[in-house]
């Protein structure tokens, strides 16, 4: 049972980024080497905002009974808040989006990202974010 201020922040955060349209006329942001995880930013509500989707995992969490579209490939964190795993029934898969190499780091307004072998690696401005690999996915 989720607890009523976790209800709470899913809430928040799913209105903040259920939706990846963005104002840009180009998508900004990056495909790891294997083409399994894609990251986009985008300001949504004056907020700038990282998601973060992961095309195949070797287990899928269970889907939270609040949520009523899709569970477990999607991830975002604003500048300044707490990231997590979002519900949400798109993707943010581009495959025109540039490729961050192995070894590589993408920045952009308060998020850092690398990329390894081993998966991909983001964080913003206050330290919270997520690390992604096909076999586990940590929030922090």
């Amino acid at each position: 049972m989720i607890g009523r201020s976790a209800f709470i922040l899913t809430s928040a955060l799913l209105a903040l980024f259920a939706s990846p349209a963005h104002a840009e006329d180009s998508p900004i942001g990056f495909l790891t080497p294997s083409k399994n995880i894609v990251c986009q930013f985008f300001t949504e509500n004056d907020q700038n905002v990282l998601r973060c989707d992961i095309m195949n995992m070797d287990t899928r969490p269970r889907r939270p009974a609040d949520c009523d579209l899709d569970y477990g490939h999607a991830f975002a964190m604003n500048a300044k808040g707490s990231a997590a795993r979002i519900c949400a029934g798109d993707t943010v898969m581009d495959a025109s989006l540039p490729v961050l190499a192995y070894g590589e780091i993408w920045q952009r307004a308060g998020f850092t990202c690398r990329s390894e072998q081993t998966g991909l690696t983001c964080f913003n401005a206050m330290q919270h974010g997520f690390s992604l690999a096909r076999a586990e996915q940590k929030v922090f």
